[in-house]
């Protein structure tokens, strides 16, 4: 399994071959601005590869941090070799601007400034200059800074501080909040596996947005079926198979789920990418993935999919991670819109900044043709979802089912501040649908899936609370500001990752108050 920096990587930019050339000239020093400090240090980038290298250089800075005993070494060498979410391999030639690429470099480029090159940096010219990057992991600023043309550059590490800063604001809420309530505890007749023997399967239903036919997993019970139907979406540069544990836990308890693979934004378009064969996900992707999910259902009420006798599909519960938890909430009702987008995705500096925007921003072509709600889902799980920008404030109002939000407090990729906390406050005071919204203690972007081995992971006894209750709902399952609760008050924890309902205590936002937040609020 690729670890979650890999992992990381490939959600961002995906790789291919570099574009060719490499600068006539790579740098060799720079000019450090460090807070609190008016005269910028002159420092050479081969003294920043270890601390015992700018001890015994020459440049300003070593003398510098000769007199302070190397303390300021020590947090510059840190500071410089921290990875960034740039590409393992590099950028495709034929990436070179794509939304996706265009954002990631665009943060860059604010915190380089070339001496000779014209600001803000063109993105094109910078993805060139990695070309001379041979390295195998993640890159560094360091790296970075050697492959770029040019003389000299200026470096203000007080946007580096920043950077650092913002993700810790963005977290700090939500950190507070799991670790000041009390955790759900455990019923054992949500998390253990149910009764009933389960079965998998593949399959592929041919439909009309997609030139091939959808490729289908298939989990259900041998015997013993309820009649009820759950999807599961995938999230980007994923598959079916790693969320095959929800849907495994689901069918031990009845349920019949399916899970379709997302062609253009699965893991075999990824592979496909870092061999420079394809571009990254189009914009179009956000329309055509519930487009798949419809089919799905409608595959299901054709009984095309060889399911369970009796099933009942018009009546569904859908659940997704990251771009898939987008997935589900655009089936929810949720519309996506490019106000936000357009209003946002080039404030580079701003507060709310986080890695999910480089996702966002890729759909300011797109957003206002993909509201695609589907009348047939009632109840959604988002797990993760890249939403602060691609949804409108007020949006909820027209949503006809049911959310339960869930975010890991130490996500860095779709950080709870921003992309969870604020926009339930907002939907809570606008709307009050009966959205709930939970937070799992040490969760981060990718530790709350399951694979079908692992028979659910940490989710597991929630996701089961809340199918539970939105089908013993029925009708009732609509947001409404007198619906009732579909999770139960306990039972649905996890001792690996403390599960915390907040919903009770989300931010009090002011009247107007607009995402993206500042640093200090909520």
């Amino acid at each position: 399994m690729k670890s979650p920096l890999r992992q990381l990587t490939a959600l961002l930019l995906g790789a291919g071959s570099l574009m060719a050339g490499a600068p006539a000239q790579a740098l060799e020093q720079i000019q450090l601005s460090l807070p609190l400090l008016e005269t910028p240090f002159t420092i050479r980038l081969s003294e920043l590869r270890d601390q015992r290298s700018l001890l015994s250089g020459d440049s300003d800075l070593a003398e510098l941090d000769r007199a302070m005993d190397g303390a300021i070494g020590r947090k510059l060498v840190q500071a410089f070799q921290a990875p960034l979410p740039l590409p393992v391999k590099a950028i495709a030639e034929q990436s070179v601007g794509s939304p996706l690429v265009n954002q990631v470099l665009l943060l860059l480029s604010s915190v380089v400034l070339v001496e000779g090159v014209r600001q803000p940096m063109d993105t094109t010219q910078l993805a060139a200059t990695l070309a001379t990057s041979q390295a195998k992991g993640s890159l560094n600023l360091l790296e970075v800074l050697e492959a770029m043309p040019g003389k000299s550059a200026s470096v203000d590490l007080q946007r580096v501080i920043f950077g650092i800063d913002r993700i810790t604001n963005q977290q700090r809420l939500g950190q507070s909040l799991v670790t000041s309530q009390s955790p759900a505890v455990i019923n054992p007749a949500l998390s253990q596996t149910g009764p009933r023997a389960v079965k998998r399967q593949e399959l592929a239903i041919p439909v009309k947005h997609r030139p091939k036919p959808l490729q289908v997993v298939t989990i259900q019970p041998e015997t013993g079926a309820n009649g009820r139907l759950v999807l599961i979406s995938h999230g980007l540069w994923d598959d079916p198979e790693s969320f095959e544990g929800w849907g495994r836990h689901l069918a031990s308890h009845g349920y019949t789920v399916l899970l379709p693979r997302h062609p253009g934004s699965d893991k075999s378009q990824q592979q496909a990418m870092l061999s420079g064969e394809t571009p990254p996900p189009k914009p179009e992707d956000l329309k055509l993935r519930p487009m798949d999910m419809s089919a799905v259902i409608d595959a299901a009420a054709a009984g095309s999919l060889a399911l369970p006798a009796g099933l009942r599909t018009d009546s569904v519960v859908a659940m997704g991670q990251s771009y898939g938890a987008t997935t589900v909430l655009q089936l929810a009702g949720a519309r996506p819109s490019a106000g936000l987008l357009n209003r946002f995705c080039k404030d580079v500096t701003n507060p709310a900044r986080n890695i999910s925007w480089v996702l966002q921003c890729s759909f300011l072509t797109s957003a206002d043709q993909a509201g695609l709600a589907d009348p047939r889902v009632k109840a959604v799980v988002a797990v993760s979802p890249p939403m602060s920008l691609l949804f409108d404030q007020g949006s909820a109002r027209a949503m006809g089912a049911r959310v339960l939000l869930v975010s890991g407090s130490r996500d860095w990729v779709v950080p709870s501040g921003p992309e969870a906390l604020t926009p339930m406050a907002l939907e809570a005071r606008n709307a009050g649908g009966g959205h709930r919204l939970v937070l799992a203690r040490d969760g981060d972007h990718f530790n709350l899936r399951s694979s079908y081995e692992q028979g659910g992971g940490a989710l597991r006894g929630l996701l089961l609370a809340w199918t539970d209750g939105a089908f013993a709902a029925g009708a009732a399952a609509a947001p409404g500001p007198s619906a009732p609760s579909l999770l139960p008050p306990d039972g649905w924890g996890d001792t690996e990752f403390p599960l915390v309902d907040v919903t009770a205590n989300l931010p009090t936002l002011p009247i107007g108050f607009a995402l993206p937040i500042g640093p200090n609020q909520p």
